[in-house]
């Protein structure tokens, strides 16, 4: 059997002027996914990346943790959805750099996205995202060797939305994944006869307690 792990990005820098950057909680904790991969034995053959600043930092980091001598490679199929555009119902919020708060308005967000309800300004639809996702792990796995292992790191969108369509959820159920994803969490799906099988999902024990952050 072949195997996916994907790596949620390290923190980014929530409520700053560029979110797209991994704070040094997120820095920290992309090295220390990459040691406990190296610790299980992880020597993967592709190490992929959206091209989002904080998704490729993550790996980078991961790798260098590790000691992995591969080349990160980009691409932006593995890209989280426009953030910016969906959640503008947060932006508008009155206390949307307060996580909770921004959580909600999040949900209302997508909620509207997922239902096509106009929301101002150039976006990615729905549609057009979940068949990015599909194509990007069907596309990587079909390049992979039979007992190879890949490393994605990308974004609790993408994430979220490929566990719990191997789980046959819908999109509440992608909604509630995504709101537990842990920043530097590792999902893993195995692929062998039977397909792509859902292994475990967001494991973060190698996050310190006092470092388990969500944006």
């Amino acid at each position: 059997m072949s195997v996916v792990l994907l790596v949620r990005h390290g923190q980014a820098s929530f409520g700053s002027g560029d979110y797209d950057r991994l704070s040094p909680v997120g820095e920290c904790q992309s090295r220390l996914v990459g040691r406990a991969l190296a610790a299980q034995g992880v020597t993967p053959g592709p190490v992929v990346a959206g091209t989002m600043r904080r998704q490729y930092d993550t790996a980078a980091l991961a790798a260098l943790e590790a000691g992995w001598d591969v080349e990160v490679k980009s691409d932006p199929a593995w890209n989280e959805f426009d953030l910016d555009t969906v959640v503008r119902v947060a932006r508008d919020h009155p206390a949307a750099t307060d996580s909770d708060a921004f959580q909600v308005a999040l949900e209302a967000g997508l909620r509207d996205w997922v239902s096509c309800d106009p929301v101002p300004g150039p976006q990615e639809t729905h549609p057009g995202f979940s068949a990015r996702v599909d194509r990007a792990l069907q596309g990587l796995v079909a390049g992979m060797g039979a007992r190879e292992t890949a490393v994605v790191s990308t974004s609790a969108g993408v994430i979220s939305w490929i566990s719990s369509g191997l789980l046959g959820g819908g999109v509440e159920e992608w909604i509630r994944l995504n709101r537990v994803c842990v920043n530097a969490a590792v999902t893993k799906i195995v692929v062998g006869r039977r397909g792509m099988s859902l292994v475990s999902f967001n494991e973060h024990g190698h996050v310190v307690p006092k470092s388990v952050t969500y944006r």
